[in-house]
């Protein structure tokens, strides 16, 4: 069996636990007040397992599949493709999210932007810096004000 068809089969069988968890688990303990509304907490949990069961069945019979490309990956000559590129991310997204903490939101995530971009190749730095910047600040403005999720903006020593 090909490896596409054996992360369907390990993720439909993730959806399926889910799905048996929202199905039959979840509801529950809930209270009676609530077990008469029309979206119950299990509601968004059982869409997804649903979905989740259809597009795992759809990758392990096989039907989005395509006649073969001669541009798909050869996993024998993996030599040949970008791993330190690759593996560089990798320790950038580990490092990034070690310094949300310490060094706050806005500015790790401006360095991780930057040095992601850096590592894939961008060197025009009067592109990349205002870019950066520009999102994380939206991002930051999103989840702080819109969604009213605290995340420190500064790094601790700063007060933020």
């Amino acid at each position: 069996m090909a490896l596409d068809r054996w992360i369907g089969l390990i993720l439909l069988g993730i959806c399926l636990a889910y799905g048996y968890a929202a199905w039959f688990t979840m509801d529950g303990n809930l209270a009676p007040f609530m077990q008469r509304n029309p979206i119950w907490p299990s509601t968004f949990p059982k869409v997804l397992s649903i979905l989740g069961v259809i597009a795992a069945l759809t990758i392990l019979l096989g039907v989005e599949k395509s006649p073969p490309k001669e541009a798909e990956i050869d996993y024998r000559r993996l030599g040949d493709y970008h791993l330190g590129q690759a593996l560089l991310l990798l320790c950038l997204m580990i490092a990034y999210a070690l310094c949300l903490r310490p060094i706050g939101f806005l500015t790790s995530t401006t360095l991780f932007l930057m040095l992601g971009a850096f590592i894939l190749g961008e060197r025009k730095w009067h592109i990349m810096v205002p870019v950066a910047v520009g999102a994380s600040l939206v991002v930051w403005y999103l989840v702080q004000e819109i969604l009213g999720i605290y995340m420190r903006p500064l790094p601790g020593f700063i007060g933020g």
